[in-house]
């Protein structure tokens, strides 16, 4: 078993993600994480929460209207904009970029959100594992 040093701390970080697949059984990737101490994890979900901070009063009426494809191509957008400020890259065979990440958030939104979760329970509870 390894010793812990306090002060030591990684620049990255893996884990794979497994995820059922709409044509059955199972895929997984390796995805490559930036590290962050728990309380910088605090800060950058502030920062974010800040930075989305827009209010309906600063939309205009035709904004507000609801669409799902609308609600869809945000929610997509936003996890891969997420995705690619906690992760720096995987072991796909498509090179890890911001066009790759989007596709993947589209074609497999469940990977997406495996991804995104693996990092928030690994930074915050320091878990392994799916």
């Amino acid at each position: 078993m390894a010793k812990i040093i306090l002060g030591k701390r990684p620049q990255n970080f893996k884990r794979t993600i497994t995820v059922d697949l709409l044509e059955g059984g199972k895929g997984s990737v390796e995805v490559s994480y930036l590290y962050r101490t728990r309380s910088e994890f605090g800060k950058f979900v502030d920062d974010l929460m800040d930075a989305a901070g827009m209010t309906l009063s600063d939309q205009t009426e035709e904004e507000v209207k609801f669409s799902l494809e609308q609600a869809l191509k945000k929610t997509l957008e936003t996890n891969a904009d997420y995705i690619m400020k906690i992760a720096d890259g995987w072991n796909l065979d498509v090179e890890f970029s911001r066009a790759a990440v989007a596709q993947l958030c589209d074609e497999l939104p469940g990977a997406a959100l495996q991804i995104i979760d693996q990092y928030r329970t690994a930074i915050t509870e320091g878990r392994l594992g799916n």
